[in-house]
């Protein structure tokens, strides 16, 4: 007889395992499809029965269930217990709020949760594992878990996307009475972690090596001081002042480092004291005015009649429109003008200002611009570091923006120059 959906079983639930079904005996169909098309040809057999012939086959191959479903509880006539321990199963799985898979005794799917739906769309209900998810590590900690205890192994996969994920596969109420050789295959998400874990040894080899350039460098003119300068009033001079510029680049790492750690402590709290954008901005470039001198850059501020007010701290806003302009007179405007511009009509509901920050200078490649914000990330280190950059300005930026959950965007293109615009909040 041909089964219904059992009850507690959604009508997804139910396609998926129509589909599972069909997928399992996709071979078999295949022969007989080919069949029924030679049998055509040969005009042995009408084209219009032949093609009902084939849609009732698969219609019986849909709906008539396999003898492993029977621990899924989805066969007819099954018992009462035998029901009851099947919606046990789905339903156990389907509160774990982690992705996961229950097999049978021959290691097919008979059902999976909505996470792990969601994390593996490839994964078909009725299928064997082996099909879906090939890794030769799990399909040994299955067998592994069949003969002794739980087994737990770590799942890499790199299509479509990189993740990981440590995989616990153990017998579901080992030994019962008709149930033993079910399996349930739970999957604990590590993705984020080893990519904190990854950013984290970047950062700590890119800090390291920030420093420890400076530090070599005072290191050979401390050397040369107590050896064949020692008498040369000349050279002491000269290298002194190299020293001072080495020491004052590791105390400009060292605070931005530590800024960097302020924010991120306070990353989830937003500041809502009112931030006045027009004094800040005339502010931030007065004290600028001296290296865009240098430079021979002129800072053209823009600012409309009246207030402009948004909701921030006014420390770390400062902070974001210096590094912005820093950087724009360091890389991007020698010789021209930088226009930094507030305007309060942004076009965006529930954003207050709008500031940007443009340089005509040569700009950077496309490739280059969505990591800009990285830790440490430069186009050109060598150019950069002889600019006593650090490396960590825009990150700076970057997380100060998110913490006023504000916007921030960079458009950039080779000898066109550099747009950065941050959208602030009410």
């Amino acid at each position: 007889m041909v089964d219904e959906p059992p009850r507690g079983v959604t009508g997804l639930g139910w396609l998926e395992t129509l589909r599972g079904r069909l997928y399992g005996r996709l071979l078999l169909l295949l022969a007989v499809g080919l069949v029924f098309m030679t049998l055509a040809g040969l005009d042995i057999l009408s084209p219009w029965i032949g093609a009902l012939a084939y849609g009732a086959i698969v219609a019986l191959a849909a709906l008539v269930p396999e003898t492993t479903e029977s621990a899924a509880g989805v066969v007819s006539g099954g018992s009462q217990g035998e029901l009851a321990f099947a919606d046990a199963v789905r339903h156990f799985a389907d509160a774990l709020p982690d992705p996961a898979v229950v097999l049978d005794a021959r290691s097919v799917i008979i059902h999976l949760n909505r996470e792990a739906r969601h994390h593996f769309p490839g994964v078909v209900a009725g299928t064997p594992i082996a099909f879906t998810l090939r890794s030769p590590q799990l399909l040994s900690a299955i067998e592994a878990a069949r003969l002794g205890p739980a087994q737990t192994i770590e799942l890499h996969q790199t299509v479509p996307t990189e993740t990981w994920y440590k995989a616990t596969i153990a017998p579901l109420l080992p030994g019962a009475q008709g149930k033993d050789g079910i399996l349930v295959i739970t999957l604990q998400s590590l993705t984020e972690a080893k990519r904190l874990e990854s950013l984290r040894t970047d950062f700590i080899a890119n800090a390291s090596h920030e420093l420890r350039t400076p530090l070599t460098s005072l290191v050979g003119f401390i050397d040369t001081l107590l050896g064949p300068a020692a008498n040369d009033k000349v050279a002491r001079e000269r290298f002194l002042g190299l020293m001072r510029g080495q020491a004052a680049r590791m105390s400009k790492l060292i605070d931005d480092l530590l800024s960097l750690s302020r924010i991120e402590m306070r990353q989830h709290v937003r500041p809502i004291t009112p931030v006045d954008l027009g004094p800040l901005l005339r502010e931030v470039a007065e004290g600028l005015q001296v290296q865009a001198a240098e430079t021979r850059t002129r800072l053209d501020v823009r600012l409309p009649e009246g207030s402009v007010v948004v909701s921030g701290d006014r420390d770390e806003l400062y902070e974001v429109f210096e590094n912005l302009i820093e950087n724009a007179i360091k890389y991007g405007a020698d010789g021209d003008n930088i226009e930094i511009t507030l305007t309060p009509d942004t076009g965006r509901t529930g954003f207050a200002a709008l500031v940007s920050v443009v340089d005509h200078g040569v700009g950077v490649a496309e490739e280059h611009v969505p990591r800009l914000t990285e830790r440490f990330y430069r186009v050109d280190a060598e150019s950069s570091r002889k600019k006593k950059g650090t490396g960590l300005g825009l990150a700076i930026v970057k997380h100060i923006v998110t913490r006023h959950h504000g916007l921030l965007a960079i458009r950039s293109q080779p000898g066109q120059g550099t747009r950065v615009e941050v959208l602030l909040r009410k």
